[in-house]
């Protein structure tokens, strides 16, 4: 199991990092004086791998799905952003505000606060109580497209019945804008 484990760890970690390359690669097209924001709310779906387990248990860590929603505020550098974690042993809502930073014309970073919901009986990967997050993560909108692809992180503090650890998560994904 833990070799399991240890695949899908490796394999998220290639998942975001794959994200923020694409997303960095970027930077060097467009001066970030010039920089305007990734316009667009959008809807997208991916992969989520929890990073951490309660230390009581050992449960927590994991495979997941992520159902991701982001709507733009387009006069403000604000987004209102929400993640469903679904299929594994628990589901958990994620719903946050974040400052977006514009790097160039396609490519937004930001930081996220807000607070998980987890349900059901078993642990998912941002644990299995309320708990406050912070969210960092990269937008990268495709030129000529309505696609977008996403990667972040949940960190969601004081997350486990069970020891109280902080749980995290990683995301990505690719959505469409409306």
């Amino acid at each position: 199991m833990s070799s399991m484990t240890s695949r899908l760890k490796t394999f998220a970690l290639a998942s975001v990092a794959s994200s923020a390359i694409a997303g960095l690669a970027t930077l060097g097209i467009a001066a970030p004086a010039q920089a305007q924001a990734a316009y667009g709310s959008y809807v997208g779906i991916g992969p989520a791998f929890g990073l951490t387990s309660d230390a009581e248990t050992g449960e927590g860590s994991g495979f997941s799905g992520v159902i991701s929603g982001r709507y733009r505020f387009l006069e403000l550098p604000i987004s209102i952003r929400a993640q469903a974690l679904i299929f594994s042993s628990s589901f958990a809502f994620v719903p946050t505000v974040s400052y977006d930073y514009p790097l160039n014309w396609n490519t937004d970073i930001y930081l996220g606060a807000g607070i998980s919901f987890p349900s059901g009986d078993g642990v998912s990967p941002v644990g299995d109580r309320t708990a406050f997050v912070l969210q960092p993560g990269i937008d990268y909108t495709f030129s000529n497209s309505r696609l977008v692809l996403f990667g972040n992180a949940i960190i969601a503090f004081n997350a486990y019945r069970e020891g109280g650890n902080t749980a995290v998560s990683l995301q990505t994904g690719v959505g469409y804008q409306f």
